[in-house]
């Protein structure tokens, strides 16, 4: 079985393929370059490179967000039409969930998120059972501020993963002192090879249905919302 995995959902851009269960190729960047102009040119690439063609693609999985609004939507429009076209099943895994997939060897609580500005994140809580990642805490967009003090509440030791923890490594010391694990460099950022892992098993989504996991609604639409419901009284 051949899957396509890709991730637009953040800044990283990843392309990963497994062939039968084992990786054989991956691209990934770590740029402030358009996700809309690299994307097919490094799919392509990358299928060059491993000597895959598209028809003989059997799955592709896809980072669903939470992220950026704009490049959560390529990556899904991408998907779901290469999917499409190919008639193959296509998944979505959260892109929190991947980036978790980096701490799964560490026998504790596993806190992903991503810096969502004005103070808030994008996060969960995870650990590993029987050698998967799971959700201990539902994924939510909440002040990272609320959220260090759920957290210092369990008094366990937590696992840190984001490729903004620099904006946020001076509160969650603070907050939760030596219970707080915070790695170095590689481990913040989500890998391509990972999403394709965790889509693996993952049951297929309808290709239409198959929507974004924003979180919150992005800015133009909470405004609009807001708007209407002033209206409305």
């Amino acid at each position: 079985m051949n899957i396509l995995a890709m991730d637009t959902s953040n800044q990283i851009l990843g392309v990963a393929l497994l062939k039968d269960g084992q990786l054989i190729g991956e691209i990934t960047t770590n740029i402030k370059k358009n996700h809309s102009v690299r994307l097919m040119p490094a799919i392509n690439q990358l299928m060059h490179e491993v000597d895959v063609k598209p028809e003989e693609l059997d799955k592709i999985v896809v980072a669903k967000g939470p992220g950026s609004y704009t490049g959560v939507r390529i990556g899904l429009t991408t998907a779901k039409s290469m999917a499409w076209s190919l008639d193959i099943p296509v998944v979505g895994v959260s892109s929190l969930e991947v980036l978790a997939w980096q701490g799964r060897f560490y026998d504790a609580y596993i806190c992903p998120f991503f810096d969502a500005r004005r103070g808030l994140v994008y996060t969960g809580l995870y650990e590993t059972r029987y050698n998967k990642i799971e959700l201990a805490v539902e994924e939510q967009n909440i002040l990272m501020e609320d959220w260090l003090k759920t957290l210092a509440e369990r008094n366990q030791n937590v696992l840190f993963l984001s490729p903004d923890i620099k904006k946020h490594e001076e509160l969650i010391q603070s907050n939760l002192g030596d219970l707080a694990v915070i790695p170095d460099g590689p481990c913040h950022m989500a890998d391509p090879s990972h999403l394709a892992f965790a889509g693996l098993h993952t049951q297929p989504d309808s290709t239409h249905a198959l929507t974004p996991n924003y979180l919150r609604l992005a800015e133009a639409e909470a405004n609009w919302l807001k708007k209407e419901q002033g209206k409305n009284g």
